[in-house]
């Protein structure tokens, strides 16, 4: 059954639409989950072939995102397409030639019937990722259709080519900018790490399951911060509860995100520059991770926050962390106002104006700097950022969506 408009219509609230690319290595990833995810709470999935160039023309994106990369963030990029395909059990290494054209395997997999269409998209993500085949060769396509009794005619079919057409308009409409997206009812969900956010969408687990606390070992979590960022905010409130259950220690490392963007070429404010797409898919995302994590949160009207005064504080009192990330995140305070902040630590049993004081200490002001140039020189592109320090090696975490490779790494588990 090839992919139609009345097709494209309809949305079950217990059906995941998945919106995948071959060309992506986390939608990749997510195609050998997505089943297992729908399985456990009764839900089907609909597969959905879309033209990932075709949905960057839509929002006016970069057709390769990764060429927009600072040298930080793209380093890290490729660690992490490695770390996370190793957590989905697959060995992935980015093909010298990647990014490929994959327009006519789309089109092949729109001209597929709905029952073949997830083997014959296993195998072209097998060909592409793991034996490293060239997909846009007509010749590699008609040997992986022939598998599966698919005619590799049809990918010149006028219907079929209208198909991948209709898919990638529909997935633009919903709110995709990338792959891969899934669709639950009216929500979408981004990336091969929300498929927890969308089993808990169909009513599976909520929130991180509990764990006993561990023994103590000789790990530690360095704990780079910035109150600026909301993505720091949610992170920093797990970092005390990932230590807790992996037997690590912490070391706070607040330092100043826009010191560090402006050296490694990034927007000050990242998302100002995004598609109006992904800053809409943001702010739900952020609302979702903190209602997993439940914490408050509300988009503070004193954006973007000034925030060497807070950041100074946690250096002289990093008991003052969590109380000034609530106070900012959670109930919009502007903490880089003198008394404000100070009214915020006195709440918090701390003493206010004395650590506010201490913030002018020359001892102070330096450490904040030191620590900015730490960032950049340990490879950090954003916050919160952790550095996982255990048996004389470091691995650098970037993102409150990796914690789970941040505590397997405390273990001493995973690369």
């Amino acid at each position: 059954m090839r992919a139609t408009r009345g097709e494209c219509a309809h949305y079950g609230a217990m059906q995941i639409d998945f919106y995948y690319d071959i060309v992506c290595p986390y939608a990749y990833m997510a195609s050998t989950q997505v089943e297992a995810v729908a399985a456990r709470q009764g839900a089907t999935v609909r597969w959905v072939p879309i033209l990932l160039g075709g949905l960057f023309n839509h929002h006016g994106s970069p057709q390769v995102p990764a060429a927009q990369m600072n040298p930080a963030r793209a380093a890290l990029n490729l660690l992490d397409i490695e770390r996370q395909g190793a957590r989905f059990g697959l060995t992935l290494t980015l093909p010298a030639w990647h990014p490929r054209r994959t327009v006519s395997a789309m089109r092949l997999l729109i001209g597929a019937s709905a029952e073949v269409r997830p083997a014959l998209t296993a195998d072209l993500y097998h060909a592409y990722w793991i034996d490293q085949r060239d997909v846009s060769d007509r010749a590699v396509l008609a040997e992986i259709a022939g598998k599966h009794a698919v005619d590799i005619a049809v990918i010149d079919d006028p219907q079929v080519k209208q198909g991948l057409f209709d898919t990638t308009a529909e997935a633009a409409e919903r709110g995709a900018f990338g792959v891969p997206t899934f669709g639950v009812g009216e929500r979408i969900f981004y990336g091969a790490d929300r498929l927890a956010l969308v089993e808990a969408e169909l009513g599976g687990p909520h929130g991180p399951q509990p764990r006993a606390d561990a023994e103590p070992n000789d790990a530690t979590l360095v704990v780079y911060h910035d109150f600026s960022s909301p993505f720091s905010y949610l992170g920093v409130t797990q970092a005390e509860r990932l230590a807790r259950e992996t037997g690590a220690t912490i070391e706070w490392r607040p330092f100043l995100l826009g010191a560090l963007f402006r050296q490694i070429g990034t927007p000050d404010v990242p998302l100002f520059h995004a598609s109006k797409a992904k800053q809409q898919y943001l702010a739900k995302d952020l609302r979702d991770w903190a209602t997993w994590w439940d914490e408050p949160f509300n988009w503070p009207a004193h954006f973007p926050l000034r925030s060497i005064l807070p950041l100074r504080v946690s250096l002289v009192e990093p008991k003052a962390i969590l109380p000034l990330y609530r106070a900012y995140w959670g109930e919009g305070q502007k903490i880089d106002d003198p008394a404000t902040c100070a009214a915020v630590l006195d709440a918090a049993g701390l003493p206010g104006e004395e650590l506010v004081r201490a913030t002018q200490n020359q001892a102070i002001k330096d450490q904040l700097k030191a620590n900015t140039i730490g960032a950049q020189a340990a490879g950090l592109c954003g916050a919160p950022s952790i550095v996982v320090e255990r048996d004389g090696e470091s691995q650098l975490f970037w993102g409150q969506d990796r914690l789970d490779a941040v505590a397997d790494a405390a273990r001493g588990k995973g690369g």
